[in-house]
């Protein structure tokens, strides 16, 4: 597919206070996007958070050109090096460099190289500007959204984490072209848990365009970002730190980051989580909340994407249950699962969005995902 330059999409995103921040969303647009933080940012020291993949793809070339920038290549790429590990070698090779705070991080890759990027401006000389350039589905539809950064301990997702929104966002769909087809068609799932729980006319676009998302359509790939960005600008406005209704982002997450995390990360987020999605779908059944005909329906979008909807058998009940209690929503070590009124609505139910459910009820549905 050509290059194409289309005109961007501009979302804005109240964050804390009053200040707030732009999604520029465009296809073929990396190649100028230098120039335009060299401008944008001409005070500041630039430093640049990639990854291996990403080098090998040749974005960090179409990026900076001819520039010679300071930087750090994430690698292994992943999850693996996802922790606080990772994060030090970013703060000590920005001090090798003489950075201070009179700098900006720009993140280029996917919600990984996001997450430990954004959390290392957080910290670094008690906080500088960071700018996310996401390439990846699951980056440019959630994570580079919202201002979460954080990294794994040895026991849990995203144990250490800020809250450090971005002082822009920079999505280019062409940058999807050379993702890896496992990660794209993973990645998709953040999109559709996004129409689950907010628009039940974005799931139906999803359904119909199904063949053009997976044939990696530019211009269909900048109107599923739109409306991602969109769905997920206006619930961080409402709740920018993660009160309450925000947690309707995690839908499918409960399950899926203890399936993510038990799994070793053998399975991708998005895999997990719609095994998580499943899940939630099942709780809701026994709840009297969900129906059959309504699973059907997203099992049938989740399975286009050739992710899985069922739990590995390798995967012992008990550390999942284990490892549940660890959940960020989890009180007192009950989890608390977000869950569907109906497609394109998440469930408020008492002025809350995450929700009790019986343990009983748990353990019941983690034996019927596998």
């Amino acid at each position: 597919m050509g290059t194409v330059v289309m005109s961007e999409i501009e979302v804005t995103v109240p964050a804390v206070g009053k200040r707030s921040y732009k999604i520029h969303i465009g296809s073929g647009t990396i190649s100028k996007l230098w120039h335009r933080l060299e401008t944008q940012y001409a005070q500041l020291q630039k430093f640049v958070v990639t990854d291996a993949n990403l080098v090998a793809a040749g974005h960090l070339e179409k990026l900076l050109g001819e520039k010679d920038v300071p930087a750090f290549v994430i690698d292994p790429p992943g999850e693996v090096s996802k922790n606080i590990g990772t994060v030090v070698s970013i703060i000590e090779t920005m001090e090798k460099a003489f950075l201070g705070r009179d700098s900006v991080i720009v993140a280029l890759g996917g919600g990984t190289v996001g997450d430990i990027a954004g959390f290392a401006a957080a910290i670094f000389k008690r906080g500088v500007k960071v700018v996310h350039i996401p390439t990846t589905t699951v980056a440019q539809a959630d994570s580079s959204v919202g201002g979460k950064t954080g990294v794994d301990s040895t026991v849990s997702k995203n144990a250490f984490g800020a809250f450090w929104h971005p002082a822009a966002v920079y999505i280019d769909v062409e940058t999807l072209q050379t993702l890896d087809e496992r990660e794209y068609r993973a990645g998709l799932v953040e999109s559709v848990k996004h129409a689950l729980i907010a628009d039940g006319e974005y799931f139906n676009y999803l359904v119909e365009n199904m063949s053009a998302v997976l044939n990696r359509d530019s211009q269909v790939l900048q109107e599923v970002a739109y409306k991602n960005c969109k769905i997920k600008a206006g619930v961080v406005a409402e709740d920018p730190t993660e009160m309450n209704k925000r947690r309707i982002l995690n839908f499918g997450h409960t399950i899926g980051h203890a399936v993510e995390s038990v799994s070793g990360f053998e399975l991708l987020h998005g895999e997990a989580v719609a095994i998580g999605i499943v899940g939630a779908e099942l709780i809701a059944q026994r709840l009297g909340l969900g129906s059959n005909e309504r699973l059907d329906r997203i099992k049938a979008v989740l399975a286009e994407l050739d992710v899985p909807l069922k739990t590995p058998s390798s995967l012992a009940k008990k550390n999942l249950i284990e490892t549940m209690k660890c959940d960020k929503k989890a009180v007192g070590q009950r989890p608390k699962f977000v869950l569907l009124a109906d497609i394109g609505a998440a469930l408020c139910r008492d002025g809350q969005w995450a929700h009790d459910v019986s343990t009983e009820i748990v353990a019941e549905t983690l034996d019927a995902l596998y």
